[in-house]
């Protein structure tokens, strides 16, 4: 990712410490109030209930080894950056660029992208593969072959 100082890698280092936070926050229950965050001061502040969210997102990853990266929408990223985001080699995501799929701009020499619009491109994949996969459920029932 086109590195900013907003952009920030966290690594499993604390995995056992980590996954007893999972379980803590897993047994918890949906609270009516929201969540507090303690400074090391002792001060609390209120967290909004998108911040608690993204928590829970970035504990739940790491207490399965995973690394997670933070970075704001407007995060520009490299053909390989993203192709690695889709899950698709570099090659496969310049084929994506060239017919369209996604834009992107060439500051120099080489292609970037935004990593708003990869995620858009994304989600509207996944929107397609379910309307496909709907399509084929309702063909297939068509046709009887769910019929026992």
């Amino acid at each position: 990712m086109n590195g900013t100082t907003e952009d920030r890698t966290l690594l499993p280092e604390h995995r056992a410490e980590i996954a007893e936070l999972c379980a803590f926050l897993d047994r918890t229950p949906q609270a009516a109030e929201p969540a507090l965050l303690r400074g090391p001061d002792g001060s609390t502040r209120t967290l909004p209930s998108e911040v608690y969210e993204a928590l829970m997102v970035v504990v739940r990853a790491l207490s399965e080894g995973k690394a997670v990266t933070v970075a704001p929408v407007n995060t520009t990223l490299t053909t390989q950056e993203a192709a690695d985001l889709l899950g698709v080699s570099r090659p496969t995501f310049v084929k994506i660029l060239d017919e369209g799929g996604v834009p992107f701009s060439r500051p120099g020499r080489h292609r970037r992208v935004l990593l708003e619009d990869v995620l858009a491109y994304k989600e509207k994949r996944r929107v397609q593969r379910r309307q496909g996969l709907d399509r084929l459920v309702e063909l297939t029932e068509d046709a009887g072959l769910y019929d026992a």
